[in-house]
């Protein structure tokens, strides 16, 4: 079982970047996909969560404030493969961004797995 993001780089403000979330030896729409990150220094921080196929709000997504309109996710069930297309993007988005599994996107829910992280890096 594994859960990998990936897709993160360096990027100036204004840019875009799709991270890539992919899953081996389970299926990613079992569960709800949340992305998180975390900055150095300052505490993990929650940014999308799209719900799983079999959930009550089935591919329903959910943003924190911050990346409304500028982030959008979603899922490719053929690739098992979840995205989060960032466009954009500001220097306080700066963070490693990690996927993870959990059975809900409600806040009661926690997450139960993840995998390494990918850097990303707005600057000029």
């Amino acid at each position: 079982v594994q859960l990998q993001a990936y897709g993160g780089g360096l990027v100036e403000p204004g840019g875009s970047l799709r991270l890539s979330c992919a899953a081996s030896g389970f299926t990613l729409d079992y569960y709800a996909i949340r992305w998180f990150r975390q900055a150095p220094g300052k505490e993990r921080e929650g940014v999308s969560c799209i719900s799983s196929s079999i959930s009550g709000d089935a591919g329903s997504t959910y943003y924190t404030d911050s990346v409304k309109g500028r982030f959008t996710i979603s899922m490719d069930n053929a690739k098992n493969t979840v995205y989060l297309q960032m466009n954009s993007l500001k220097p306080e988005d700066t963070a490693v961004y990690y996927c993870a599994t959990r059975p809900e996107c409600a806040p009661r829910f926690s997450d139960n797995y993840w995998g390494k992280g990918t850097l990303v890096t707005v600057s000029s």
